[in-house]
């Protein structure tokens, strides 16, 4: 009788996972079919070209002819014109282009990013709020965001002319400056005024992330820390960035990649001058005017591999605050 109750039970579960395998397997292939499109074209623009560009960063290749590259190995790392350990870089590393360009990068990034991240949680903050003309605000924020990089460096290009800008004229006016300044061309100021240009167009961004996650909080805690008194800023630093910090660091995360590759707001705002070239810059400088395609694709892998540790180093820091949270 036990063996007939084991072999009722136990026989249709066997079968049962038997024929489960047939159709996760049929699933699999359907999903791997509708992947296959987008994999083909992600590995035609751009893995294709991220291997072709690894590869030149091992060779001499010029532009003109890269058809007859040679390899030269780490030649173009290390070597005697290599981005490191060159011993041509009498004055040491960071004071070579290569150096330069990588703390102009990191100093951009790490400026732009914090100060957009301030400004547009502070912008989000005051979105959030029930006030007459609030869509007509939200509205204008956004403008700043959708004028295309190029037309606003223009824009504040002409803006900070020292000559015919009118920011110049501005501050001469109120008194505040005694001579007009070179806003993009003064290597003390020409850092500083293309980070404001970017949080400019970009904090719109950060706010629009932010505010997105804001809209979603449960409405409960706030009316329950109203009740019981609870100072608006510790309601802020105990229930409302805990529960957007997700949102948030997608947005720096999003954010910190874009400043890293940084290129055409410098370029347009200071023609990629020593003092503000960044690491993009440097590559196109090497591989479209000096030529050297092999050089150039070694500096845009250091780019790349540097973009990547940012992402992961990030992506792990939010995912250590998240278990210590949890």
């Amino acid at each position: 009788m036990l063996q007939r109750l084991r072999t009722t039970w136990v026989m249709p579960a066997a079968r049962s996972r038997g024929s489960r395998k047939p159709l996760l397997a049929q699933r699999t292939r359907t999903a791997w079919l509708f992947l296959a499109p987008m994999l083909i074209t992600l590995a035609a623009v751009a893995l294709w070209p991220l291997a072709r560009t690894i590869w030149f960063s091992f060779t001499d290749a010029n532009i003109n002819d890269p058809g007859v590259a040679q390899f030269v190995g780490l030649g173009n790392y290390f070597g005697e014109f290599g981005l490191f350990f060159n011993p041509n870089h009498t004055e040491g590393f960071w004071a070579s282009d290569w150096g330069v360009s990588i703390a102009n990068t990191l100093k951009f990034a790490l400026a732009s990013v914090l100060l957009e991240t301030l400004f547009g949680l502070g912008v989000a903050l005051l979105l959030n709020q029930e006030f007459k003309g609030r869509a007509l605000v939200r509205a204008a924020v956004l403008v700043p965001w959708a004028i295309p990089t190029i037309v606003s460096a223009k824009m504040w290009g002409w803006m900070l002319h020292d000559q015919f800008g009118v920011i110049n004229h501005l501050l001469l006016s109120a008194g505040l400056i005694d001579q007009p300044i070179a806003w993009t061309a003064d290597p003390a100021f020409a850092m500083w005024t293309v980070v404001a240009v970017d949080v400019w167009k970009t904090t719109p961004f950060m706010a629009l992330l932010i505010l997105a996650a804001l809209q979603t909080l449960p409405k409960d805690c706030y009316e329950a820390a109203r009740v019981d008194g609870v100072h608006p800023l510790r309601v802020f630093w105990r229930v409302t960035l805990p529960l957007i910090r997700p949102a948030l660091m997608v947005a720096v995360v999003f954010r910190l990649l874009d400043a890293l590759r940084v290129f055409d707001l410098i370029f347009v705002l200071t023609s990629n001058n020593a003092s503000t070239i960044s690491m993009s810059g440097f590559v196109r400088r090497e591989m479209v005017d000096n030529g050297y395609m092999g050089y150039g694709s070694a500096a845009s892998t250091v780019l790349f591999l540097m973009i990547g540790l940012a992402t992961i180093l990030v992506m792990r820091l939010a995912r250590s605050r998240r278990l210590e949270d949890a």
